[in-house]
């Protein structure tokens, strides 16, 4: 367990860096918390990362879902939890099987994977169907991905980036659809982790210690939205994704 005694000053800033762009990316773009699941993975057994950074996210999402509390779309998002729920039962299985290594590559594998969605989302651009998230093969597709990388990798925020922008929803509401959908998929995830004892009450009082980190992280997310183009948003997430998932692949 790395308790606040054990952190060298590089490590202790790397975990304030990674809480920063939790929040940076709950009330901006998820998949730059892509980075936050690499640092933690890289500094923690990557078992173990996946419960201590889930309590950040869950802290992350509650204050995204109070700024974006107006704008959900609830029938999205009810649309997808009952495949989240095999997704998550899924990934559960995987963790018992898998030792650190591979599941730190696997994270590693999982993020480039769904940058790659991302980019060929962009690259399809208006060619996504306004309606295909009707489909009821498409829910269930993209809640049981988001179940199964979220319980693994806490990186599914490409696979609802590919189903909300088939939905054709404006930002804002793609914004708090997201919020609230992960706020409600990070609850449930708590007693998996919990049934798989790798949640203690160590990571508990790390989360709280971390809040205010994370509460500027979403501040700064939430001002920078209203200010830069979304094409040269969504460039940097990627680019920074893939470095992420790289650095991981490296390390392991």
């Amino acid at each position: 367990m790395l308790a606040a005694g054990d952190l060298t000053v590089g490590a202790a800033a790397l975990i304030v860096l990674a809480a920063l762009i939790i929040g940076y990316s709950k009330t901006a773009l998820g998949g730059l918390a892509a980075i936050s699941v690499a640092i933690f993975a890289g500094l923690l057994p990557a078992k173990q990362s996946t419960a201590a950074i889930l309590l950040l996210l869950i802290v992350g999402d509650v204050i995204a879902c109070w700024h974006y509390r107006r704008d959900a779309d609830w029938a999205l998002v009810c649309r997808l939890l009952p495949a989240v729920v095999v997704g998550l039962v899924l990934g559960t299985m995987f963790l018992r099987v898998v030792d650190d290594i591979v599941l730190k590559r696997s994270i590693g594998v999982i993020i480039l994977v769904l940058v790659g969605l991302q980019l060929g989302l962009k690259r399809r651009g208006d060619a996504v169907a306004a309606d295909a998230h009707h489909h009821p093969a498409a829910a269930w597709s993209a809640g049981t991905a988001a179940g199964f990388t979220t319980m693994t990798a806490n990186a599914a925020g490409a696979v609802m980036a590919l189903y909300l922008s088939a939905a054709g929803i404006d930002k804002r509401r793609f914004v708090g659809t997201n919020a609230w959908f992960f706020l409600i998929v990070n609850l449930t995830k708590v007693p998996f982790s919990v049934g798989l004892g790798l949640m203690h009450w160590t990571d508990l009082g790390r989360a709280l210690l971390l809040a205010p980190a994370i509460l500027a992280g979403a501040w700064l997310g939430a001002a920078t939205i209203k200010r830069i183009s979304q094409a040269h948003f969504d460039a940097a997430v990627l680019l920074a994704s893939a470095l992420a998932a790289v650095i991981l692949l490296a390390r392991s």
